[in-house]
């Protein structure tokens, strides 16, 4: 049999790993070809265990201010090294989770990195050798391959770190300089801060993480600074030099930072090696996989989804598109993503959490007479008895013409769990009047929502 899988999927990452199960729910024959741990980059060196390493940072603070709940704590200290140990613990019982539902599936798992040898064929190799006796074939291929973290062109990049090796150290020195002003480096400097390390963060413009709403990403960053990360904004790295554990990064503007580390965060970009997609035809447009409404390629019968797409580079969306594919291709339930309301957080200390339109962008589609902006700034009970700590901002932006709320947004505790509440009265298109008729829930944070005037 020429074709013997319905469907090889490159990547057993959140995107490669939904689509496979799902479309082998739909009864089809799916392999799924993995040349690193099964997870992807969420679950190996991602949102698990970075979220869990927030978890651990946030200990230092609440130790800080325990005695003002009447609790006294004695010879409590932070050991990095165990929290590191235990998240990669968990990060191998995840791992193995995985690929035991994908058995439990039906799916095929072919350990190694799969590249096209034709559009319909993918050949596997191991240990940077081609393996002659596997060659799959599939009347559908799926790319979900995700991305890589990006490292500046810049002399002795590679004595950086990138995100990926964070979740390796064993320890943390006592000072990192983290370059970049997105989300990735503004969590890691805040979990380092919290691990009791001295950072330093190097931002090429004036403001935090660009494309979120401005009036949020500066009380992230008021946040930031005022528990001690030192912010400088408009510094471009130029050169690393030393070894590791004693580096000295010089920045264009001439300045010099001597640190025991330097986390590069400055982007990620499609994991494109390998693929061989001029073997299956496939054109990029760019440096990303380009695919339609469909998550199709501009072959009818090979598909993209996740960040190899470089759209929304979020887990939920690739999961989305996953299933979505395998519910159309191989479910008789054809269906689109909907990629224009999409809620996102930036687990940073303080936490944002946003769905919906930002202020700015809400000015740009219909005007600054046609958006009307609710917001509350207050600091929580939380931080009533320690009286210190970032506060807390809620921000609504409604269209005055209909009344809908087209962004709700937040900064402060619990951020991203309540805005994923929000997000489904955004979804069903609420108004503000129906955030005005909701009882509030007092006392409690999210209550600002429904009682804004």
């Amino acid at each position: 049999m020429e074709h013997p899988f319905d469907l090889i999927v490159l990547g057993a990452g959140s995107g490669g790993l939904a689509a496979a199960k799902r479309a082998a729910s739909h009864g089809a024959k799916v392999a799924i070809v993995e040349g690193d741990r099964v997870g992807g980059t969420c679950v190996i060196r991602g949102c698990v265990p970075k979220k869990l390493l927030v978890y651990g940072s946030l200990y230092r603070e609440q130790l800080e201010v325990a005695p003002s709940f009447g609790v006294e704590l004695s010879d409590a200290r932070i050991n990095a090294g165990v929290l590191l140990a235990n998240v990669r613990q968990e990060v191998d019982r995840l791992n193995a989770l995985h690929i035991d539902l994908l058995a439990k599936n039906g799916v095929e798992l072919v350990t190694g990195w799969g590249s096209f040898t034709s559009p319909n064929s993918v050949a596997v190799s191991r240990n940077g050798a081609i393996d002659a006796s596997q060659e799959l074939h599939g009347d559908h291929i799926l790319i979900a391959v995700g991305g890589r973290p990006h490292r500046p062109d810049i002399p002795g990049a590679e004595l950086g770190w990138v995100s990926d090796d964070m979740f390796m150290q064993s320890s943390f020195p006592d000072r990192v300089v983290v370059v970049g002003a997105g989300f990735i480096a503004c969590e890691f400097a805040c979990i380092l801060h919290g691990l009791g390390v001295e950072v330093i963060q190097l931002v090429r413009g004036d403001h935090l993480l660009r494309g979120f709403d401005r009036e949020l990403s500066t009380a992230v960053q008021d946040g930031m600074q005022g528990k001690g990360i030192d912010l400088r904004f408009g510094e471009n790295p130029a050169a690393l030099k030393g070894q590791p554990g004693d580096l000295v990064l010089s920045t264009q503007s001439g300045e010099r930072f001597s640190c025991g580390g330097v986390l590069l965060a400055t982007g990620r970009r499609p994991f494109l090696q390998g693929l061989n997609l001029d073997a299956a035809g496939v054109v990029l447009e760019g440096r990303r996989i380009s695919v339609d409404a469909n998550q199709s390629t501009n072959i009818p019968h090979i598909f993209a989804v996740g960040d190899v797409t470089d759209r929304i580079n979020l887990t939920p969306v690739a999961i989305d598109e996953g299933r979505a594919f395998a519910d159309s291709v191989f479910g008789q339930k054809p269906r689109q993503v909907n990629h224009d309301l999409v809620a996102s957080a930036v687990f940073s200390q303080p936490e944002l959490a946003t769905v919906g339109l930002t202020e700015e962008q809400s000015i740009d589609r219909y005007g600054k007479d046609q958006v009307k902006v609710y917001r509350a700034r207050f600091r929580s009970m939380a931080q009533a008895l320690p009286k210190r700590g970032p506060r807390c901002l809620l921000k609504l932006i409604v269209d005055r013409n209909t009344d809908r709320i087209l962004g709700c947004h937040m900064v402060g505790e619990h951020a991203a769990e309540i805005i994923q509440m929000a997000s489904i009265a955004l979804a069903m298109g609420a108004t503000k009047a129906d955030f005005d008729r909701t009882m509030a829930l007092h006392p409690t944070v999210s209550e600002e929502f429904v009682t804004m005037t």
